[in-house]
This record gives C-alpha cells, structure tokens and sequence, in this order.
C-alpha cells in the first residue's frame, strides 16, 4: 500500500462528511447577522465534522466558540474556505486554530471580491442577457443554455467544498512548516482588506464651518488635507476600542453609533 493510500484511510473526515457539510452551509446562510455576520451558519455547517475530529466535549466547545467569530464572503466561494479549514484541523487540531482564524479573514476579502463580481454580476448579466434576447425572438434555446448554466454552477458549488479540503490537505503536507508564513501573510492581507474598506463603507464628513467675522471656512476640505478619510478612521477606531469593554456589546455598540449620528446630524455637525 503507498503513502496517498496511507494518507485517504488515516483521513477523520469522509467525502460524505464534506458533502454533509457542504449542504448544510448552503441551507444555513440565511442565519446572517450583525455580530459574526456568516459565523452562526459556519457553526451549522461544520459541526458534525468538528464533533468527528474532537472527541472531547471541552474541545469541541472551544472549537465551535473559534468558529461563531465574524465570517463573511461570497456564499458559493465560502465553501473553499471552510473546506481548506477542516483539513487544517484534522491535521492539527487545537494548535491550528488560531491560524485557522487568520486564514479565514485573510482569504474571505479576496473571495468576496471575486465572488460577488464574477459569479453574481458578470456571469448571470451576460448569460442572462443572451438567454432573454433569444427567448424574446422566441427561440427556445435561450431558455436551455440559461438551464445549463445554472446547472453548472450548481455543479461547481458542491464541488467547492471538497475542493478546499484537498488544497487545505496539500497546505498542510506539503508546506507544513511554511503554514505560519502562509497565515501570517493571510492576516496582513486581511487587514490591508479591512483597512481599505473603512473610507468606502462609512461615509462621513463634518457640516460645521467655522466663521469670523465675514470669513467662512469650511473644516472638511482642511480634514481632507491633512489626512483624506480621518473621521472614518477615528469612528472605527472607537468602535474598536469600545468591543474590548466587557459590558459592551455589538448590540450596543450599534444602538449608541445610530443615537451619536442622530445627535450630530440634528446639529448639522455630522452627515
């Protein structure tokens, strides 16, 4: 018997397991909110295999509590994340699972970016297209290749699953000790991700103008040459600083940013 022979029998995980796995992510991503996003459908998703790996109910737990973190990234392409994340924890277990967090933030920006572009923009826009305008002419191919491709990606979404957990499997036997590197690199790309996301996600800027006598000046073009996007960051930066406070939750956290824009733009300081 040779070493891949060796290598599939030592496997935990089973492809029942992945497609298990990969059915229950695509039923769950509806449980979205605002504190972990997709982290609760994560938890739904990979539970029976985590419940495989570890035996021990305390680290099971701890495993489930890794995993209710914030997660968000195009559904479909998710599943190669979450397929590359079980084969780093069959391998290693409770060691990996930091740098199973890291890799998750560090890969899901990139996915998402892909994901939402090309499979839900590009791909339906011109194929839809195509299939209306033939189905307008009454051509009823048009109809058909709209069915085939619906079908192939269907075919290419539960395929994605296993296709991480091989490509993780491959991470972790043939880079081994390169897997620090890999997820350090993850976590950097994650937060250059976050960082460049701040100034087009919260839009704000200062309405107050600062007058003497007939002079007029107003302070956000002055912001704006200093440092371009300062009040994002300073916002984001305090919200940060509030989730490491025990009695503050992202509940309140939200409550108190809607209550502090309500006040400032009441004032017209804020907008």
């Amino acid at each position: 018997m040779n070493n891949s022979e060796d290598t599939q029998q030592s496997n935990i995980i089973t492809k029942k397991d992945l497609r298990r796995a990969n059915r229950r992510w695509l039923m769950s991503v509806c449980t979205f909110n605002y504190q972990s996003q997709q982290g609760a459908s994560v938890v739904y998703a990979l539970s029976p295999s985590l419940r495989k790996i570890y035996k021990d109910d305390e680290d099971y737990v701890e495993a489930l509590n890794n995993h209710f973190q914030y997660f968000n990234t195009q559904p479909w392409l998710a599943s190669i994340i979450l397929g590359a994340v079980l084969a780093m924890e069959e391998k290693q277990g409770k060691e990996v699972q930091r740098a199973i967090q890291d890799f998750k933030i560090g890969i899901m920006g990139p996915l998402a970016g892909i994901g939402d572009s090309l499979l839900m923009v590009l791909i339906p826009t011109i194929f839809g297209s195509i299939a209306a305008y033939m189905a307008k002419e009454g051509n009823p191919i048009g109809i058909i290749l709209w069915f085939i491709i619906i079908l192939i990606i269907f075919f290419f979404r539960m395929r994605c699953f296993e296709f991480g957990y091989k490509q993780g499997m491959k991470v972790i036997t043939e880079y081994g000790q390169k897997l620090t590197y890999i997820t350090e690199a993850a976590s950097v790309l994650g937060l250059t991700v976050i960082g460049a996301l701040i100034p087009s996600v919260i839009n704000l800027k200062v309405l107050a103008k600062f007058k003497f006598g007939d002079v007029t000046m107003e302070i956000q073009p002055l912001i704006d040459q200093i440092l371009p996007s300062l009040i994002p960051v300073l916002i984001t930066f305090i919200v940060y600083k509030l989730l490491g406070y025990r009695r503050m939750s992202v509940t309140k956290i939200i409550f108190l940013v809607i209550i502090f824009a309500m006040i400032l733009a009441r004032f017209g300081i804020l907008a």
